[in-house]
């Protein structure tokens, strides 16, 4: 007999020795059964991008999940990026695989021939008859160029641009040419590490206080510099739209940005310069930022910024002086940009925190201010991360600012070119107020290609997630800025989900839209808003019709304090009223300033159901119920998280009380989960509260103390509230995880805050305290799932927890003592 043959039975019986709480090892993955498997298979529905023109929509269609090997090619973690050493393109698989081209005149449809697999997003040209796009192969990265007439594409360059930056091509102005970033002739091999270290790496403060948020993939030594300059530097050429002839204009750089002037005469550049940092990624690297001429020659330095290595933007953080340089759409040549007055510094009080400058070629002087603003200029404004968001009429410019203790926002419409004008409030609003919401400002491209502000006359239009008690029900108004009126032209059926998507003429007359109900797949339509005539443009079948009879309704309840809930059941198709199933809560907490926000109702009960990824609502095809996105709100502004766990557990438990009430549940085998935030809710569930059978906790993130400078909306630093980063860490608490607790994580998640550690040293704390506990390290995967192979694992975990420790549970009257 060989040692082989020998060995396999004697380590066999070994492992029936080992306790099951020690086990460890690299399992296969698992696959759940083939209905399950051909539900997730299905591609999804594609995605929609109207024409600047009106005349067209591209669809572009994707497939459902890479395979685990796409995942598993070779990938550099620099500077807050993953760039592919193979392409020179990131390291994610662009997502699409084909186009198809709808007419939106004579409603036909036709794919688009030439290009298939590995495309990137499509990008209209200023004239929109024609659109670009990237084709990534195993050879690189190239432009390609397809026409919406005939539907045809053809190459523009060979694979040689580099896409470790992102998306490398744009168009010019006049639409006859794209600036593309291409890889630099003759830059040699990739940089090889010093077989021996030349010394050790060393990182020092001067005394400046600078918190330290928890960014991943950062740089770490002296070849990784090399790298990132490797990979990331490009030369800037101009490529002829018609024949594909390439002129390099400029020196070679690492370009975080490069924008032609709406004139095409200028380039704004933003270089990345050294010295890098080893604590923030490329984005907040420094800085030169300058102005070019047409043959890429340096004419004007208008900033030199240091390394910013202040705190997190969505806290209130910016860097310190100026920031976000950008042409000003509609006029040849004026440059606009942000000047922070407060340092950069949310903590400092100060009577402007922002003001927004202009600066016209020749570009000489310090600017002229436009509008300066008591809060924070520019927090996602309107959605779109614009400081300023220009008209269509060359004249008025849309300002947003926030204030993050109180969630208040103001807009403000600003006439551009009239000096001396006062700017005009648009609103000023609680963001917490769903009900509320304006809407944001409807996009389209001008003459030169630039993102601009759809107006009619003095009229903007408003595209806003409409919503109400009954939940959402999503409009198109028109905002006349002169008159102050508002007049809507379009509001989603009271039993459908319909969202605009784009409009097909300047006054917007006609519209399309992307139309659902909870029994029809999404399709989309042309509407004409004053009759509401209806053509549809698509008719694309279920593709999933294995999840035909699931029912989805808005539940509607209360916490012990009187603040009102909400969520979605869903019920599997052949349920019968009044049987008690086992079921899932899936949430994610959310911090609110106030109780009138915190009780609002979000989402529809009336949206086609589909599933994707490692979905909890596969949950329905094995028996289960859901109770989908419960409320879990955390009220209280700043110090809202000094209440957290009473807060979490009250959330928790009228959750299951609806559930028992309703006659779907019985309180003894109701499961919690969530990914992320939800992670860590569902430990803290689990630690404070019996209300959970069991729990599955994705990608999360338990011990605050290695988030010591803040976390989620959370500004004090664990030096400052200590008792609160002690309280709702549930790491702190896993003594009294006494409910089984699935862990899974990506081994390679880059989400701020949710190191892998963070799933690991969980485990070991319930493990080594006698808990029930599983984790599943998912390799080459990050904070969301993506390869086929882990999504389909992940749900075969998700059911097996599920069926062991919540369905197959004995009611706890019969458990014994």
């Amino acid at each position: 007999m060989s040692i082989r043959r020998l060995a396999a039975p004697i380590l066999a019986l070994a492992g029936l020795l080992v306790p099951l709480s020690g086990l460890a090892a690299q399992d296969a993955y698992r696959t759940p059964t083939p209905d399950v498997v051909d539900i997730l298979d299905a591609a999804p529905f594609p995605q929609a991008v109207v024409s600047p023109s009106g005349d067209w929509m591209i669809l572009a269609h994707s497939e459902s999940m890479p395979g685990i090997e796409d995942l598993a090619a070779p990938m550099l973690r620099l500077a807050g990026r993953r760039i592919s050493p193979v392409t020179n393109g990131m390291h994610a698989a662009p997502p699409f695989v084909r186009f198809s081209v709808v007419d939106l005149d004579g409603g036909s449809t036709r794919d688009v021939t030439g290009a298939e697999e590995g495309l990137g997003p499509p990008l209209w040209s200023p004239a929109g008859d024609t659109f670009a796009f990237t084709r990534t192969t195993s050879e690189g990265v190239a432009l390609w160029l397809a026409d919406a007439q005939t539907g045809t594409a053809r190459a523009l360059t060979s694979p040689s641009l580099n896409g470790a930056r992102g998306e490398p091509c744009a168009w010019m102005p006049d639409g006859g040419s794209l600036l593309c970033h291409y890889l630099v002739e003759d830059r040699g091999g990739q940089p090889v590490p010093a077989a021996i270290p030349i010394g050790p790496v060393i990182q020092e403060s001067g005394g400046e206080a600078a918190p330290s948020w928890t960014f991943q993939d950062l740089l770490e030594d002296a070849h990784d510099e090399a790298l990132f300059d490797y990979y990331l530097t490009s030369q800037p050429t101009l490529v002829d739209a018609a024949t594909g002839a390439a002129q390099p204009m400029g020196d070679p750089a690492v370009y975080e940005s490069l924008e032609p002037s709406p004139s095409g005469e200028y380039f704004l550049s933003v270089r990345t310069v050294r010295p890098y940092s080893y604590l923030v990624p490329d984005s907040r690297f420094a800085k030169e930022v300058e102005v070019l001429g047409s043959d890429g020659a340096a004419l004007r330095t208008l900033a030199t910024l240091p390394v910013d290595e202040g705190g997190p933007e969505h806290l209130g953080f910016r860097r310190a002086g100026l920031r976000q340089f950008s042409w000003r759409p509609g006029v040849p040549a004026t440059l606009a940009y942000v000047e922070a007055l407060d340092g950069g510094n949310p903590a400092l009080d100060v009577p402007h925190r922002d003001r927004v400058l202009t600066l016209a070629a020749p570009f000489d002087g310090a600017g002229n201010e436009l509008v300066r603003t008591e809060h924070r200029l520019g927090s996602g404004a309107f959605g779109f991360g614009y400081p300023v968001l220009w008209g269509e009429d060359r004249e008025t410019a849309l300002v947003y600012e926030f204030d993050w203790p109180t969630r208040r926002s103001r807009a403000w419409a600003v006439p551009a070119s009239s000096s001396g004008a006062r700017p005009a409030l648009l609103w000023d609003r609680s963001t917490d107020d769903w009900y509320g919401n304006p809407g944001d400002p409807v996009m389209t491209q001008d003459g030169a290609g630039k993102p601009v502000v759809h107006m009619d006359g003095t009229s903007i239009f408003l595209a806003g997630p409409g919503g109400s008690p009954e939940g959402d029900r999503p409009f198109l108004d028109r905002l006349d800025l002169a008159a102050a009126e508002l007049q809507r032209l379009f509001h989603s059926g009271a039993d459908s989900y319909e969202t605009v998507v784009g409009l097909a003429d300047a006054r917007a007359g006609r519209i399309v839209i992307r139309r659902e109900t909870s029994e029809e797949p999404p399709n989309y339509h042309l509407v004409t808003t004053g009759d509401g005539e209806r053509t549809a443009l698509t008719s694309f079948p279920n593709p999933q019709p294995q999840l035909a009879g699931i029912t989805k309704s808005k539940v509607y309840y209360e916490r012990d304090d009187g603040i009102p809930l909400s969520g979605e059941l869903y019920l599997p198709a052949d349920y019968e009223p009044g049987t008690r199933l086992p079921v899932l809560v899936w949430a994610y907490p959310r911090e609110f300033a106030d109780e009138d926000g915190a009780g609002q109702v979000r989402g529809s009960a009336h949206r086609f159901t589909t599933i994707s990824g490692a979905s909890h609502l596969l949950l329905l095809t094995q028996g289960y119920a859901v109770l989908n996105d419960a409320a879990m709100p955390i009220v209280g502004g700043f110090t809202a998280n000094d209440t957290y766990v009473e807060q979490l557990v009250a959330n928790g438990k009228a959750a299951v009380d609806k559930l028992v009430e309703l006659g779907v549940a019985d309180r003894d085998r109701v499961g919690i989960a969530g990914h992320s935030y939800g992670a860590f809710m569902t430990a803290n569930m689990l630690a404070h509260s019996d209300d959970f059978a069991a729990g599955i906790a994705r990608s999360g993130a338990f011990n605050r103390s290695l988030t010591p400078f803040g976390f989620q909306y959370e500004r004090r630093t664990f030096w400052e509230a200590p008792e609160v980063y002690f309280r709702m860490s549930a790491f702190m608490h896993a003594e009294k995880i006494n409910e089984p607790l699935l862990l899974t994580h990506g081994v390679i998640d880059n989400n701020s805050g949710t190191f892998p550690v963070q799933s690991e040293r969980m485990y070991h704390a319930v493990k080594g305290l006698g808990g029930t506990v599983r984790l599943v390290m998912l390799p080459h995967e990050s904070h969301g799932y993506r390869a086929r192979e882990s999504v389909l694992h992940t749900v075969w975990e998700m059911f097996d927890w599920m069926r062991r420790h919540v369905k197959e549970r004995q009611p706890r009257e019969l458990i014994p003592e």
